[in-house]
């Protein structure tokens, strides 16, 4: 957080001088007026290019492998699993007992069965618990 409050204000701060600057050297009449507005273009084009190289080639460190024997310990079968992982896509029962063809009362057992082995009341905070478990991921 800190490091993007440095790089932020700096930015800012080179932009103020940038504009200071070519402030100074059109009254000067050193350049033009479109000379500047180039150069400001530049800047921010090389700007962004930065920004978006570093952005888009990090690492992603926080992606973990799924912890098979967590699941083991809480008890969690296949079956259900593969309801947590409908859930955390967002789906409702009924669309998970269609893509998973079975009828909603059983999804609902299903769900019922994650919310009791994960110690949630909603289904969100099972999803999220299911994260804090490495079952899900991240």
């Amino acid at each position: 957080m800190k490091k993007t409050i440095f790089v932020f204000s700096s930015i800012s701060l080179a932009l103020l001088l940038l504009f200071q600057l070519s402030k100074y050297t059109y009254l000067r009449d050193d350049l033009s007026i479109e000379i500047i507005i180039a150069l400001i273009a530049i800047l921010f084009l090389g700007l962004g290019i930065y920004l978006n190289k570093n952005s888009l080639h990090k690492n992603n460190s926080e992606a973990t492998e799924i912890d098979q024997k967590q699941i083991a310990k809480l008890g969690i079968s296949n079956r259900e699993y593969e309801v947590l992982v409908e859930i955390s896509k967002g789906l409702s029962n009924k669309e998970i007992a269609e893509k998973l063809f079975v009828t909603e009362s059983t999804i609902k057992t299903h769900v019922s069965n994650i919310l009791v082995k994960l110690d949630s009341k909603r289904r969100t905070q099972a999803i999220q618990k299911a994260k804090e478990f490495h079952i899900l991921p991240a």
